[in-house]
């Protein structure tokens, strides 16, 4: 597989997590350094990480994994998606009870924007290709683009504020959508 073919696939795998980062940081509550870092480590870390599990997994588990992996991924950016706008739409509320570069709610955005690298990772077992060069392509850049995302997402959220966490929110339940349409084929 050529560095040409990894680095499409990674581009691919990371516009998940670009738009999400992007939702976040129209929030404005993930602007400091340290949570803009945890967020694109972490996403470009769970990027780099199911392509290895997928790949450990191999067929053995591709259909009970491929028969709820879009569900899973639509029901958590819809939930996260929801809360975004919600906040837009109230100017006292917050789309983040806690800061979303923390704890479950890092956890949970992390495992939606990369469940599709899991079966991209068993694609890889099946093809028999090494996985741990292309994982670690598709970690940096999922990270890089994350942190592109937060960035512009904070440029986008000062200049429209409240409004563009109910866009963010949009984004994010159409990701979810858009995957769940794709596994069931409607697109």
């Amino acid at each position: 597989m050529s560095l040409w073919d990894i680095l499409l696939i990674a581009v691919g795998l990371a516009m998940d997590a670009f738009a999400v980062s992007l939702g976040i940081g129209t929030t404005r509550v993930a602007c400091a350094p340290r949570p803009i870092f945890r967020l694109s480590f972490h996403f470009g870390f769970f990027q780099f990480m199911m392509p290895v599990l997928g790949w450990l997994a191999g067929s053995r588990f591709a259909t009970l994994i491929g028969e709820v992996d879009h569900w899973v991924a639509f029901g958590l950016l819809a939930f996260v998606g929801g809360r975004m706008i919600r906040s837009g739409l109230d100017a006292d509320a917050t789309a983040f009870g806690c800061d979303p570069s923390r704890g479950r709610m890092l956890i949970t955005l992390s495992i939606a924007t990369s469940i599709d690298a899991f079966a991209v990772g068993l694609s890889l077992a099946m093809l028999r290709v090494d996985i741990l060069y292309p994982s670690a392509i598709i970690g940096v850049v999922t990270g890089t683009l994350s942190l592109i995302g937060l960035l512009i997402g904070h440029r986008l959220g000062v200049l429209f504020g409240k409004r563009m966490e109910i866009v963010g929110g949009l984004i994010l339940i159409g990701i979810g959508m858009r995957i769940l349409m794709s596994h069931l084929q409607l697109i």
